[in-house]
């Protein structure tokens, strides 16, 4: 086997000389050309353009129920960060009344995405034994289990 050299060389067309070409690089002392707004605008109506598309999709296509919970989902979102928020600020006196809070919070989060997942119409195929109504009846039994324990821990 030969041994590589270090620096990297262009290849050469057969009947020529065989002495390698060193390949030369641009340093990074070199002047790199601006970004124009144009390429910033561009990348930016492309972000936004999907946004839309994303926005317009999920209106047209996403049922009301599906909505609902997805509204739902983001309201324990912004009640688990408040408290978060709360706690930092003012302190975390009933520790355990902030655990059972935000427990709370998360449990009821991943109760109602596990809701999502069971109903959602395109999922149908990997729940076929499971009714919305029966994961109606799910959420709920898992609900009160989840709040009586939060209730009792708070103590």
């Amino acid at each position: 086997m030969a041994k590589r050299s270090a620096t990297p060389t262009v290849g050469v067309a057969s009947g020529s000389s065989t002495a390698p070409v060193p390949v030369t690089t641009a340093s990074s002392s070199a002047p790199t050309a601006p970004k124009t707004a144009s390429s910033s605008s561009s990348s930016g109506n492309a972000v936004q353009n999907v946004v839309q598309t994303l926005l317009q999709n999920y209106q047209k296509a996403t049922p009301q129920r599906t909505k609902l919970l997805d509204a739902f989902m983001a309201f324990l979102v912004a009640v688990g960060v408040l408290q978060f928020v709360y706690c930092v600020l003012a302190g975390n006196y009933p520790f355990n009344a902030f655990l059972s809070g935000f427990s709370s919070t998360v449990g009821q989060f991943v109760l109602t995405a596990s809701l999502r997942i069971q109903t959602t119409e395109a999922n149908k195929s990997d729940f076929p034994a499971v009714s919305p109504e029966r994961a109606f009846a799910d959420y709920v039994v898992c609900s009160l289990i989840l709040h009586f324990f939060c209730v009792n821990f708070i103590n």
